[in-house]
């Protein structure tokens, strides 16, 4: 049901068949627009401050704009120029176990905000639905002079020195409608709040010049950067350290699996580094893997005679629970990084102006 709604909103279904629900949908974005325009306008009266230098980095569509990454990015550019930075998230859709079991880091963050706290050292990264309450923690705890809002775009009632919006090259808007209709989570003319715009995967759509006139048309003043979401190399399933080049995956038959957002860009970075994805599995944003996942993909992938499978940095944190240090099968972790392809200095500039 979840891929159906979503394949409407995209506009992946056409035809007379499906009109009369699209029309429901189109009443449904018509009454949440509105309804939504009314909290914004209540929350945005009175905004708090967080008693620190605040830094907003959201999006206004679902799905994967390569947002945690951007954070990432954001977060050891800062670190390295001096900064006590702390990440403030949600922890979206951690894995509900019961009481008594013992749970892991993982477990208590969610698979994003454990994958910025492995992959970033120096930082700290509060999980708590009320940002207020974790930017008292993280300022009067731990001593930061710095938060990084995770998804912060929607935090109309928190003061931001700087709102930074990831957009999605390959699809900006969608069809430009908001939610159920479509894949916006705010109309368009919100974008006016922004200080700076990052289009994300670059890499996968060159061209964006057209995205680049529309954004200048909404909001002129807003800084408008490039980023490519590049990948950087693979590691096996717990050997992360034993960092493999990715000339191994050229001209192999492969069998991927992905639990993230947007799982089309994952497989067209296969394919731009020469791997053939002969089975792919894709499964719902921050899907808990159980052994049957895991068994089902590695006896199709034995059946077919291939020998590596591949997934993703956010999907291998989850994995991990399930296999500790013998995992039954060879599985490659493909691992990204973000760099920014277009008006860097500025950007950076933007960063160390706060």
């Amino acid at each position: 049901m979840r891929d159906y709604l979503y394949n409407l909103a995209t506009d992946k279904y056409r035809g007379i068949l499906v009109f009369p629900l699209k029309s429901v949908l189109w009443v449904l974005s018509w009454i949440y627009g509105l309804a939504l325009r009314i909290l914004i306008w209540w929350r945005c009266r009175r905004p708090r401050q967080l008693g620190c230098k605040t830094i907003s980095v959201g999006n206004i569509t679902v799905g994967g704009t390569g947002k945690t990454s951007l954070v990432e990015f954001i977060c050891r550019y800062l670190i390295d120029n001096g900064r006590k930075v702390a990440v403030l998230t949600r922890g979206y859709k951690k894995p509900r176990l019961a009481s008594r079991k013992p749970r892991s880091a993982y477990e208590t963050m969610g698979d994003e905000p454990y994958l910025l706290q492995k992959n970033l050292k120096n930082i700290v990264v509060i999980v708590d639905a009320n940002r207020l309450q974790g930017a008292r923690q993280a300022r009067d705890y731990y001593g930061v002079d710095t938060v990084v809002l995770d998804d912060g775009f929607q935090q109309w009632g928190i003061k931001k020195d700087l709102d930074i919006v990831a957009i999605d090259a390959t699809d900006p808007f969608g069809n430009r409608n908001m939610l159920p209709r479509g894949i916006l989570r705010e109309p368009l003319v919100a974008l006016k709040r922004a200080d700076i715009f990052v289009l994300t995967k670059t890499n996968l759509n060159p061209d964006c010049q057209d995205i680049r006139d529309y954004l200048a048309g909404i909001n002129p003043g807003a800084l408008v950067a490039e980023a490519a979401h590049q990948p950087i190399g693979c590691y096996e399933l717990n050997r992360e350290k034993e960092f493999l080049d990715l000339a191994i995956l050229k001209g192999k038959p492969l069998a991927l699996f992905s639990g993230i957002a947007d799982p089309d860009s994952f497989e067209n970075l296969i394919l731009s580094l020469g791997g053939e994805p002969a089975l792919v599995f894709r499964f719902g944003d921050h899907h808990h893997y159980t052994r049957r996942d895991t068994e089902r993909i590695i006896n199709a992938s034995r059946s077919k005679g291939i020998g590596t499978v591949v997934t993703t940095e956010k999907d291998a944190v989850k994995l991990r629970q399930l296999y500790g240090e013998k995992p039954e099968a060879r599985i490659l972790v493909l691992r990204i990084a973000l760099e920014i392809t277009r008006n860097e200095e500025k950007f950076l500039a933007r960063l160390l102006g706060l």
